[in-house]
């Protein structure tokens, strides 16, 4: 009761050239939250390097070149670019939610990283589902990813666009006592009703939740549209979707939302409305009937392989023809029987 976090959400053009650009643009936008007291700073939906909107506007077939380039310039974790943006949240002393395309060894992934005020790099989640032409892009997450995570300004979640449409992820961190919830979303796609739906989305979960979101968009310049999409008829498809927010457990903004252009919003949340919302109505307290509804979640982090331990030492094991006792080399033996 009576503590105050200062959010900032950051709604920021991607550099279409290269990671060490935008990833630039990252660390100077921490510096210049951090400068207005931002506890808390959230960036858009895969911003590093960039968010894939090539692949909304073209079709398949001719989207290899640009995939290709977007694994050369993706994120690993760890790597440069995590190390980076650790150092600068140390330094900033704010806790730092970024999305990345990552690149996991063939494959990449739409991933949320939250960085602690202390620099350590808190959660690496994936988003479970790509949307439409996002499963050509990415992988898939896990359940392991969803988690809420206690960082300096209190227990912090995430979910990236459309996973707010799935109200059991949601449902999931609301569980788990979610006080702040960091929304991203690729901004500059669809058009105004785009807006229009991330506005209902992230208010409905403040209500529903009874925590505060610190949501933001990207944004693209006529310059990238133009560039990303030459024919002119199809650049509208690349323009508007854009609503930076900041809400508060009742549902109603803090400041006016970003819907065009570069900015940084800046709020303060009073985390006694938190308690304020949740004793008229608290979706997994009082207010839930787990006797009669109630959600299982596998938290397993899935693997494509399962090695089984294989004793080699047994006295009853079958010996190599030449008697070799390498450990470096891995010996089949067919199952006895």
């Amino acid at each position: 009761m009576g503590k105050t976090v200062r959010a900032a959400a950051v709604q920021i053009a991607p550099d279409l050239d290269s990671l060490a650009s935008s990833l630039e643009r990252v660390l100077n936008a921490i510096a210049e939250a951090a400068g207005k007291g931002a506890e808390l700073i959230v960036f858009p939906e895969t911003f590093l390097p960039w968010y894939p909107y090539f692949s909304f506007v073209h079709p398949p077939v001719a989207t290899g070149a640009e995939h290709l380039r977007l694994y050369e310039n993706a994120v690993t974790v760890p790597g440069p670019a995590v190390a980076a943006v650790a150092e600068a949240a140390r330094r900033a002393n704010a806790v730092v939610v970024l999305g990345v395309n990552e690149r996991d060894h063939g494959s990449l992934y739409n991933a949320q990283l939250i960085f602690d005020a202390c620099g350590t790099l808190r959660l690496k989640r994936r988003k479970i589902t790509p949307t439409f032409h996002e499963r050509m892009i990415w992988g898939q997450g896990d359940g392991a990813g969803l988690q809420v995570v206690e960082t300096a300004v209190g227990r912090l979640g995430a979910l990236a666009c459309w996973e707010h449409y799935n109200p059991l992820a949601r449902y999931a961190l609301m569980a788990q006592h979610e006080e702040i919830h960091a929304a991203q979303f690729p901004g500059s796609m669809v058009g105004p009703i785009f807006a229009e739906q991330i506005e209902v989305t992230i208010r409905h979960h403040a209500l529903e939740a009874g925590c505060f979101v610190v949501n933001a968009t990207g944004w693209l310049t006529e310059e990238q549209i133009a560039r990303i999409c030459p024919a002119e008829p199809m650049r509208k498809a690349l323009r508007g979707g854009c609503h930076t927010a900041i809400i508060s457990p009742e549902g109603s903004h803090l400041v006016p939302p970003l819907t065009e252009g570069e900015g940084i919003l800046i709020a303060d949340l009073d985390m006694g409305l938190i308690t304020k919302r949740k004793r008229m109505m608290d979706s997994v307290g009082h207010y839930a009937r787990p006797e009669l509804l109630s959600l299982n979640l596998d938290s397993r982090a899935q693997a494509p392989m399962h090695a089984t331990p294989f004793d080699l030492g047994s006295a009853d094991d079958e010996r190599d023809t030449d008697g070799a006792a390498d450990p470096g080399i891995a010996v089949l033996r067919r199952p006895p029987g």
